[in-house]
């Protein structure tokens, strides 16, 4: 039976290009989860968008000389090119400067305020002395007054997981100019975090199936629910729908909060693209449906702590009690998939410190799958992990082209020499079965590790079946075979057959290879789906465009399961899959990224 499944994706934020750190939490991980669950039968929902509103906009704009539109639509542009390079199958890609997305955010906002989960508090704000301008929690750094670390920012201590505010940090910093900022009363909104802390405590204490690092950073969550502001002062986001505030030229809801509402909003404008616009139900109103949230580490706090307290305020299900607002009753996180950090020689990656791999360069040079194939062997699922080109090298070179690519060529090549065409078996042996019968098992195992997010078991898995088949080949030599064309067409057809599982299984990592070995298999029509990017108008400000990622993809021929491979079916010379990389790379690095 086919179930709604919801892929939210973080948002990337639209002040510069994206470099590869970010999308080894959310771009690669999640779309392996999704192609997997499509190609499963399930009916997927993936949606993200660029994170455009902020301080930290208005900062870059002004570097630029620009905009604050003009910025976040440069950048946009940028952002969504690179995803859909990489082959990142959103349903919807869109962006938080929308006029769909300001209404389901002053909607979502105005049901918790209604249900008491919004309260009016006076507080202290860091300005910037130098501009005057308010700075974000997370751009005043400072030690934290709970571990001592040095680096903790605003919002959140990453060293001990507690929530902060800014003007509890000892020796607070700007982290735009070093400057120490100054901190003035003023009003804003809070989301009252405290009314939520018995069934918010509750929610979490049922999720031990979330992967390790999750569910140890959760456990200090409830610890430390304390109201936390979600307005700000400055004049770009979106404005506060309340008398009193709405009027105020420099009142504005803080970035986070519009930007987690994103998930929902997204699904509605999508929903309203499709042509029914109440759509989105299936995958927001169903309690069957799986919702499952892709990220970095950085984010666990506002994905299963602040996103699920939104959603409960939306729904009257908060300690305070309350009724549904006008989205009905919202669904909370099924998982929170959460990443590690990939660094670089031990540092996260940073474009201001100059340790950064711009994706938009990686692919140009290197294409895709192997970034793709990298982060899903390799990556921070659980734990950080150090991006080094030797290991990149090491990876495509004796990996994707010796391991994969070698078996799609030797099968393929003397399956075309020989019979032109998927041979006819005869009679087959033990080993001829053992090894089908490996790759079809390896549908349930790999099945089970994607459909958990554990997308490095998975690859592991899969790629077990290839060396399966290339030790296979190498002990029946079907190159000797001329005398017994037969058992030579039986073993070649043994090998195909295990190509074509493995290809299957291989594709929610790989799916623009694996596209060229359905083809190399005498395959016709897509295989493997890719996203396209479309020119569109805003639903809610007339003339405006917008670009957004989207694709048909239930037209795609890939599905999760073995199928036998269809005798008779003509072959053309193959091509290499993949090639190999000079082994010098491992030690200077590409021009674009050198080693230091």
């Amino acid at each position: 039976m086919s179930t709604p499944i919801l892929t939210a994706v973080a948002w990337p934020y639209a002040n510069g290009p994206r470099h590869i750190g970010h999308v080894s939490g959310i771009g690669v991980p999640s779309d392996v989860f999704a192609r997997y669950q499509r190609m499963a039968g399930n009916r997927v929902l993936m949606v993200s968008g660029s994170d455009e509103h902020g301080t930290p906009i208005l900062v870059q704009a002004e570097k630029e000389g620009l905009t604050p539109q003009q910025t976040v639509d440069k950048y946009h542009r940028i952002i969504v090119d690179d995803l859909q390079g990489l082959g990142v199958t959103y349903d919807l890609y869109t962006r938080t400067t929308t006029g769909n997305h300001a209404k389901v955010v002053q909607e979502l906002f105005l049901a918790m305020h209604r249900n008491g989960y919004v309260i009016p508090q006076r507080t202290r704000g860091a300005i910037s002395p130098s501009t005057g301008r308010t700075l974000p929690d997370r751009y005043v750094e400072g030690t934290c007054p709970i571990c001592g670390y040095d680096g903790a920012r605003g919002d959140q201590c990453d060293n001990c997981g507690n929530q902060l505010d800014a003007a509890e940090l000892i020796n607070p910093r700007s982290r735009i100019n070093g400057e120490k900022p100054e901190f003035i009363e003023t009003e804003h909104l809070f989301l009252d975090l405290p009314a939520f802390t018995e069934t918010l405590g509750k929610w979490l204490a049922g999720k031990t199936d979330w992967r390790p690092n999750v569910v140890n950073f959760t456990r200090n969550l409830i610890d430390d629910m304390r109201p936390r502001p979600i307005t700000r002062d400055l004049d770009w986001g979106v404005r506060i729908p309340l008398d009193g505030w709405r009027d105020q030229p420099l009142k504005r809801f803080y970035v986070w909060f519009d930007a987690v509402i994103g998930y929902f909003s997204a699904s509605v404008e999508w929903a309203r693209r499709s042509g029914d616009p109440e759509a989105w139900r299936a995958w927001w109103n169903d309690p069957a449906a799986q919702c499952v949230y892709f990220m970095g580490k950085d984010n666990i706090t506002f994905h299963a702590q602040i996103w699920p307290a939104l959603l409960l305020g939306h729904n009257g299900a908060g300690d305070k009690g309350g009724t549904p607002g006008p989205f009905g009753e919202l669904n909370l996180p099924t998982e929170i998939a959460s990443s590690e950090y990939l660094t670089m020689s031990g540092s996260k990656f940073s474009t201001s410190r100059g340790t950064v791999i711009y994706l938009h360069e990686f692919l140009a040079e290197f294409g895709p799958d192997t970034l793709r194939y990298f982060i899903s062997a390799a990556g921070p699922e659980t734990q950080d992990v150090d991006f080094t080109w030797e290991e990149f090298v090491r990876r495509v070179n004796f990996e994707l082209a010796n391991e994969w690519g070698n078996l799609v060529n030797r099968a393929l090549s003397m399956a075309y020499k020989n019979n032109g065409a998927i041979p006819r078996p005869g009679t087959p042996t033990e080993a001829d079965e053992q090894l089908k019968a490996q790759a079809r098992a390896a549908f349930d195992t790999v099945g089970d590790a994607l459909a958990r997010s554990r997308f490095r078991a998975g690859i592991s898995e899969a790629m077990r079946v290839v060396s399966a088949a290339n030790k296979y080949l190498s002990e029946q030599q079907p190159w000797k075979l001329g005398d017994d064309p037969e058992r030579r067409d039986t073993v070649l057809h043994t090998a195909l057959q295990v190509v074509q599982d493995a290809n299957t299984l291989l594709t929610p990592f790989l799916p623009h290879a694996a596209q060229k070995v359905h083809e190399a298999l005498g395959g016709t029509g897509v295989w493997a789906a890719q996203p396209e990017v479309r020119e569109v108008e805003d639903l809610d400000v007339p003339g405006k465009i917008n670009p957004i990622i989207t694709g048909d993809y239930g037209a795609e021929q890939a599905r999760w399961e073995s199928r036998p491979i269809e005798v008779g079916r003509p072959l053309s010379k193959p091509k290499p899959l993949f090639a190999k990389l000079d082994p010098k790379l491992a030690e200077t690095g590409p021009d674009f990224a050198p080693i230091k």
